[in-house]
């Protein structure tokens, strides 16, 4: 291809449809970066509770002591004793397991002046909304082992409006701003997930790691296949379209 053909391709080009299609293509590509990077942090996710289950259950005043600390404090194992308020149960919906939906149930327990809610598990739901499962709230004092979660505040379409409460309560989301209102008392920053070898409580069926990093890795996969089908695709919708120019001006 000698110059003036190079120069006459160019003037054909479509630059709104050249830049479209290098948009999509960075965007497809930016999304298999972003599943590779989740599939790490999952890895790293793994490696970090293999490694703490292998240690001693801490005490709330030693988990409250790593609060703040680069490595954060979820998932640590955690032994706490308190007495559990009865009177105050919370109902998380929308909580699947094996195709059914339920709730999660939790409860407060107080160690000395710190609150700390508890996820109890998981109870199944009736299919008519009105009717809630029968829950016989712990009461008394327990020792409890553990670990220890973070809340992680999703996308809410309507605020939850808990202005008039009545037990158990059944909520859309954990707020623990929200619930220290209802109870007139703070809590901390954080939920106490029982471990399935306790004998109190419900169906203990959380995963903490829902998505596996091999799962993100084949997601990424299909976005690298995405990207490179459709700046495939351009390119010899291009050179087609090309192609039928030269000709039309032979």
């Amino acid at each position: 291809m000698n110059c003036a053909s190079l120069k006459y391709q160019l003037k054909q080009l479509n630059w709104l449809i050249v830049i479209f299609t290098l948009l999509v293509f960075l965007l497809l590509i930016k999304l298999g970066f972003w599943q590779v990077d989740r599939a790490l942090e999952k890895e790293q996710r793994q490696e970090r509770i293999s490694e703490l289950s292998q240690r001693e259950a801490l005490s709330l005043e030693q988990v409250l002591a790593l609060n703040g600390m680069q490595d954060g404090i979820n998932d640590l194992p955690i032994q706490l004793s308190g007495t559990f308020n009865g009177d105050k149960v919370f109902l998380l919906d929308n909580q699947p397991n094996k195709g059914r939906l339920g709730y999660r149930v939790y409860q407060i327990i107080t160690h000395e002046s710190d609150a700390v809610l508890v996820n109890l598990g998981w109870v199944q739901g009736s299919i008519d909304r009105n009717i809630l499962p029968e829950i016989v709230p712990i009461v008394g004092q327990h020792t409890i082992r553990g670990h220890v979660r973070e809340i992680e505040v999703g996308i809410q379409l309507q605020a939850q409006n808990l202005t008039n409460s009545t037990w158990p309560l059944r909520v859309q989301q954990i707020e623990l701003d929200k619930f220290s209102q209802l109870i007139g008392k703070k809590l901390l920053p954080f939920v106490v997930y029982l471990d399935k070898k306790e004998t109190i409580g419900y169906k203990k069926n959380w995963q903490p790691i829902v998505m596996p990093p091999e799962k993100h890795r084949a997601y990424a996969f299909q976005w690298f296949s995405l990207a490179l089908a459709w700046i495939s695709l351009m390119i010899w919708a291009a050179m087609k379209m090309s192609k039928k120019t030269d000709d039309n001006h032979k």
